[in-house]
């Protein structure tokens, strides 16, 4: 990724010492990369825009996360709501509460195991709304990767992979699955 230009520290006059107060503060800010070189915002900015364009692509009836555990669930039925709750990168009280809103829409069943876990399966609705967000889905995912060439398309999803798993595995706040393998050493 092309950072922006880079602003170098210069004092303020040749053999002069560096500013402190308010003018190192602001020599250290100038010093910085645009906002639009920080990985952090282009992050947040592409998460708006995959979770606006899901909404444009099928409706407000179901949000990203419940897509994606209606997903899981539909790869790895019977799986326990913390096992869930890791495949999802969330927490088990987040997890417990999307479980009970998918419930009580007829998506998924909760059937109590032993030591208070619950296995969660799909319903035949929530199979069947799987099944019609499906189509668009699949459109969704190209329009989001339309400015992309294949090999660069295949480039980010190695590089977006990378970066969770490199978080991950530097004990960065997102739960992690046993399943997940630990990110290649370059």
């Amino acid at each position: 990724m092309a950072s922006g230009p880079q602003r170098e520290l210069k004092p303020a006059r040749p053999g002069a010492p560096p500013a402190s107060g308010r003018a190192a503060v602001a020599q250290r800010v100038a010093a910085q990369p645009g906002l639009r070189a920080q990985p952090g915002h282009l992050i947040r900015r592409a998460h708006q825009m995959a979770v606006a364009r899901f909404a444009e692509a099928v409706g407000r009836d179901i949000t990203p996360l419940q897509y994606a555990v209606l997903l899981c669930l539909h790869e790895r039925p019977g799986i326990d709501q913390v096992t869930l709750a890791a495949e999802v990168a969330l927490d088990n009280s987040t997890t417990a509460d999307l479980a009970v809103r998918l419930e009580s829409k007829g998506w998924i069943t909760r059937e109590l195991l032993p030591r208070r876990q619950r296995a969660l399966r799909l319903t035949d609705e929530g199979l069947a709304q799987l099944a019609r967000l499906t189509p668009a889905i699949a459109q969704l995912q190209q329009r989001q990767l339309a400015g992309l060439s294949a090999a660069e398309a295949q480039q980010l999803m190695v590089l977006l992979e990378r970066f969770v798993l490199g978080a991950e595995a530097s004990g960065a706040d997102a739960p992690t699955g046993p399943d997940i393998p630990p990110p290649d050493q370059p």
